[in-house]
């Protein structure tokens, strides 16, 4: 049998090596019809730590290596473009402080 093979977001790096991700899917309710918006959360293997919070990346099924992971992680499709404004004003301060 093939492995599965999804595309999801990071919605938490805080792990060492190991990364939240969320799918999201659509279903139909099956007595009214109205389309419902759903999310499959994955525990995912990040070997050499290439993913960040944000980050739309490639996962695929994998043997388990632990209670929860059975993913790994094949690389990142798309990198987050979100700012880090606490690190953003800290490194302004240095420079303020510098001058």
């Amino acid at each position: 049998m093939p492995k599965r093979v999804m595309v999801g977001v990071v919605k938490s790096d805080r792990m060492s090596k190991s990364r939240r991700v969320e799918i999201p899917r659509q279903v139909r309710h099956p007595k009214f019809g109205k389309i419902i918006h759903r999310r499959t959360v994955c525990h995912v293997h990040d070997e050499n730590e290439d993913s960040h919070e944000g980050d739309m990346v490639e996962i695929i099924e994998s043997r388990p290596h632990s209670k929860l992971k059975r993913w790994e992680l094949v690389r990142v499709v798309k990198k987050s473009e979100a700012i880090d404004i606490a690190a953003m004003r800290a490194a302004q301060k240095l420079k303020q402080e510098s001058e």
